[in-house]
């Protein structure tokens, strides 16, 4: 990290304003040689108006604020130039800092920056990217919660409770001799193993939830075809964004929309209609439509009120059975032919043509997936995959360390499990991390951020 980067830090496009950003030890020195103006013994944190120059020619009007470290986002200098905005003009500055000795950053070099200077930790640089990707108001909070150090804060008290356990066995294997000092034993260490772990399994829940807020939930609709699969996904999402048509198989891939309901983003996909077929394009499309039974949160079968069950729909409804999901029986503004009485499980009657039912849809979402609770829980936990798989592995770990006790192993054993559960805590505020881990986690930044 010692030499000095710049990067865009706004859309590239038409626009009033740009902001090139630089950080790095000669930050001020590289702006000083295409600025009209000598900012190195200026105050920090301040704003000045000039020219950038090349050589003596003007190439645009800008106000340059500059930030010595260590009071900065990465606690090195920084200065952003604001320049109007334009593709032309922008690429023109950006092409003199980079002639002046300036590396151009990597995504997300300058959060990764504050993080390895100590200004930020892995969870609060995790939240930065979420914050600008927030589909919702629910999410930005979860965001805000944990980028102000809140989650971080929630995981440092676990680990310092559970290093004042590992502290105790350690002291009783070294020192065995010391009678002042307390012997600890399975039994002893016991309660305290089982509330930590209850505390953690409460965490683990809670972040289950955040996640679920943060990155909305996958709803799957599936049946035969012409049931209305793709009317509903256009109602749900109030958008002719699927092809409605009468012939059947019109629908051969996959189609997306989201709606948010109680500050929850629902991705919801419509599905090409299960059948046997002929047509390899539509038998893929089938193949598709079966895989989102297993990886969505929500299934909807709908069913046509108009049509005899088929075998189709009768295996479909067994294969949903242990996953959540919605049975829907729609078109009932035509007459009835559906034998209900085979239908094991409670259904929601619907015309997507007539706009009738749709209300009680989208209740019983909310009724399956708690959101009043959701919306009132504190969100004060974490909410990405990586961060909830550490817990996880922290709890296996735990759990681990109860089966030793209770087998009454060898004290040092359970030390063990319990090293390996605090260095998954410390992973995922980033006390413990590897390289690669730092490189993947980045990449996945913009470019300016």
């Amino acid at each position: 990290m010692e030499d000095t980067i710049v990067a865009i830090s706004t859309s590239l496009g038409v626009g009033a304003i740009s902001i090139i950003r630089l950080s790095g030890s000669e930050a001020i020195k590289i702006v000083n040689k295409i600025f009209t103006k000598n900012l190195s013994q200026e105050k920090s944190h301040t704003v000045h108006y000039g020219y950038i120059k090349d050589n003596k020619e003007k190439i645009d009007e800008v106000l340059v604020t500059i930030m010595k470290e260590p009071k900065t986002f990465t606690r090195e200098d920084v200065v952003e130039i604001n320049c109007h905005g334009g593709i032309a003009t922008t690429n023109k500055i950006l092409e003199l800092i980079l002639k002046n000795g300036a590396r151009l950053a990597e995504p997300g070099e300058f959060t990764k920056r504050a993080f390895l200077n100590g200004r930020i930790d892995l969870l609060e640089a995790e939240a930065t990217m979420d914050l600008i990707s927030s589909k919702s108001e629910e999410a930005r909070k979860i965001s805000i919660n944990t980028l102000t150090g809140e989650s971080s804060r929630l995981i440092s008290i676990l680990r310092d409770e559970l290093i004042q356990i590992i502290g105790n066995i350690e002291v009783n294997i070294d020192y065995p001799e010391y009678e002042d000092i307390e012997q600890l034993t399975n039994m002893k260490i016991l309660p305290f193993i089982e509330e930590f772990k209850r505390k953690l399994q409460e965490i683990i829940d809670k972040s289950e939830d955040s996640k679920m807020i943060k990155e909305g939930i996958t709803i799957g609709i599936i049946g035969r075809p012409n049931v209305g699969k793709s009317s509903l996904l256009n109602a749900l999402i109030e958008d002719e964004k699927a092809i409605v048509t009468n012939v059947p198989g019109t629908t051969r891939d996959i189609v997306e929309g989201s709606i948010i309901i109680d500050g929850v983003v629902f991705n919801i996909i419509d599905t090409a209609g299960i059948r046997q077929s002929n047509d390899i394009v539509e038998r893929m499309g089938i193949e598709k439509s079966l895989k989102i039974i297993d990886s969505a949160d929500l299934v909807i079968v709908i069913l046509n009120n108009n049509e005899e069950l088929s075998e189709e729909e009768l295996d479909l409804l067994e294969k949903v059975r242990d996953k959540k999901h919605l049975t829907i029986i729609n078109k009932i503004d035509l007459s009835s032919k559906i034998d209900r009485s085979k239908l094991k499980d409670t259904y929601i009657e619907i015309s997507v043509n007539k706009n009738i039912g749709l209300d009680k849809i989208k209740a019983a979402i909310k009724k399956l997936f708690n959101l009043g609770e959701l919306k009132t829980s504190d969100l004060t936990y974490l909410s990405n995959a990586r961060s909830i798989a550490l817990l996880h592995k922290a709890l296996k770990s735990i759990d681990e360390a109860l089966t030793e006790i209770r087998n009454n192993s060898p004290i040092d054993i359970v030390e063990f499990n319990l090293k390996e559960a605090w260095n998954y805590l410390g992973e995922i505020i980033g006390e413990v991390y590897t390289d690669e881990l730092l490189d993947e986690l980045f990449a996945r930044f913009c470019l300016g951020k």
